[in-house]
């Protein structure tokens, strides 16, 4: 049998294990057991607060906004970018990563630039009685630019890999472009889709360095939630900030169990032809 260059199973396990339990879990578990020194008492009054209250409505409300519109946008994009050859295509593609090389606060700080009465978007949409700086609005553009790469790397492969021979098959069995889109190409891409979008959403909810420039982090108004931790912490009030901590958790952690789900229905789908 021929000897593999990777290391055997025993070893790659062990090393696993003991980095997501050095690095992942051990923090996480220290978390938990902070916000469950306070008691329960305490623990539902510092989440029943109307601040954070505020907080959360407010940082599940635009990360939905900011979701939905990445699923709409980076969909179309993706397709661009799939389908068509133009000038200048391999820049786009580059750029539609860029959120993820870019320093969270520069974009933050650049959108705030962009986006404030003087700046070249904010100055057009001011008049129009738009204001975007130190609004939720801004807050669910600042999410939407981080969390959009997500959405079109999920969805651009399916739609390189759909090919164009199907839609040119039902177009010889009589097929409009209507019964094309509703019945081939968005049921072929609509897992990968879902996945995108809920990859997404969890990037969103957690999103810290471009809102809190663009937000304004007005409490009861445009305070998130990450900044909401932030500031119990800095104040010393640790149990307050592990508790909030461990709600954004919990909503992390559920996005991702979504995610999975999507991402093993999607196999299955692929695995049964797409059918």
């Amino acid at each position: 049998m021929r000897r593999s260059v990777i290391p055997g199973f025993g070893l790659g396990l062990g090393i696993t294990l003991m980095y997501l339990g050095a690095i992942v879990l051990l923090p996480l578990a220290a978390l938990i057991l902070k916000a469950s020194d306070i008691g329960a008492a305490q623990l539902w009054t510092i989440l029943s607060s109307p601040r954070t209250l505020a907080a959360i409505r407010l940082t599940v409300t635009m990360a939905l906004a900011a979701t939905i519109f990445n699923a709409i946008y980076g969909t179309l994009l993706a397709w661009v970018l799939a389908r068509y050859t133009f000038p200048g295509k391999r820049v786009l593609d580059a750029l539609v990563d860029v959120p993820f090389a870019l320093p969270t606060a520069v974009a933050g700080l650049a959108l705030t630039a962009l986006f404030s009465k003087t700046g070249w978007f904010g100055s057009v949409l001011e008049p129009l009685g738009f204001s975007v700086v130190y609004t939720p609005l801004g807050i669910a553009i600042a999410m939407a630019f981080t969390s959009i790469p997500f959405v079109v790397r999920t969805v651009q492969p399916v739609i390189e890999d759909l090919g164009s021979d199907v839609e040119e098959a039902s177009r010889s069995l009589g097929a409009n472009d209507l019964q094309i889109l509703a019945k081939i190409i968005f049921p072929s891409i609509f897992p990968a889709l879902l996945a995108g979008s809920s990859l997404a959403f969890a990037r969103s909810l957690g999103e810290f360095g471009a809102v809190i420039f663009i937000a304004g982090n007005q409490p009861m108004k445009t305070e998130i939630v990450a900044l909401l931790a932030f500031i119990r912490l800095e104040e010393y009030d640790y149990p307050a900030a592990a508790t909030i901590a461990v709600v954004m958790l919990a909503m992390a952690f559920a996005m991702l169990i979504v995610t999975n789900a999507v991402q093993a229905w999607q196999l299955r789908y692929l695995g049964r032809g797409g059918v």
